[in-house]
């Protein structure tokens, strides 16, 4: 762009911040107008900031919220991506009032919570681990990523109204699904019902062990009864 002319030497003296912004503004202009949510594209990590890390998609750049670098939970960016790498990105959304992308990397990959629950069935008793206690339950992790509600209702055969009252975190448990939604990726599970599952194969092996020794002592009075 001319910021100044001289006539008699017939020289243009050009402001090359001035070209460099023009030519700026008509690439995010294109890219803007190109660009849509739910769109894939690939780009060059640019910098990284503890809240995410910056994308170059073509001259202009997108965002990747450290929540939407991996599907598990991610401590610094640096550990899912470096400045340089080139990465394909899902566009989640596309503000061209306030010239902002939002990216993401995990939505390229499968969720494995989904491969997680694959086999959990409503009825199917599980181990777990309970990571946090809640007013309304506790939560428990049944494998990586994968976290269920316990309800307070399910805690206990007995009336319960702290979940302290019950487990603490750290503790290892067995629980019962009570449901799976995999819409909303939430598991319904019960511990008072894992307790009682426990309580009858118990009883049941009792039985089974006392009809045993019965076999047992029947057989003996049966070869002594033989012999006389």
């Amino acid at each position: 762009l001319p910021i100044e002319t001289e006539a008699k030497k017939q020289r243009v003296v050009l402001s090359r911040r001035a070209v460099l912004e023009e030519e700026k503004r008509k690439c995010e202009e294109e890219i803007f107008a190109r660009i849509k949510a739910g769109d894939t594209v690939s780009g060059t990590v640019r910098r990284l900031a503890d809240f995410g890390a910056f994308v170059d998609i073509g001259g202009v750049e997108g965002l990747i919220h450290i929540s939407d670098l991996a599907w598990h939970r991610v401590k610094t960016p640096s550990d899912i991506v470096n400045v340089g790498d080139t990465v394909e990105v899902y566009v989640l959304k596309v503000d061209e009032g306030a010239k902002k992308i939002s990216l993401s990397l995990k939505q390229i990959q499968p969720d494995p919570w989904f491969a997680a629950t694959s086999t959990f069935a409503e009825g199917q008793t599980l181990p777990g681990v309970v990571t946090k206690l809640a007013k309304f339950g506790a939560f428990v992790k049944l494998a990586d990523g994968v976290e269920g509600l316990v309800h307070i209702s399910e805690l206990s055969d007995r009336r319960v109204t702290s979940a302290d009252a019950v487990v603490k975190p750290g503790q290892e448990v067995k629980v019962v699904v009570l449901g799976v939604d995999r819409t909303n990726k939430r598991i319904s599970l019960s511990i008072s019902k894992a307790q009682q599952e426990a309580e009858q194969n118990e009883y049941r092996d009792y039985l089974s062990r006392q009809e045993e020794q019965q076999s047992t002592i029947g057989d003996k009075f049966g070869k002594l009864r033989d012999s006389e």
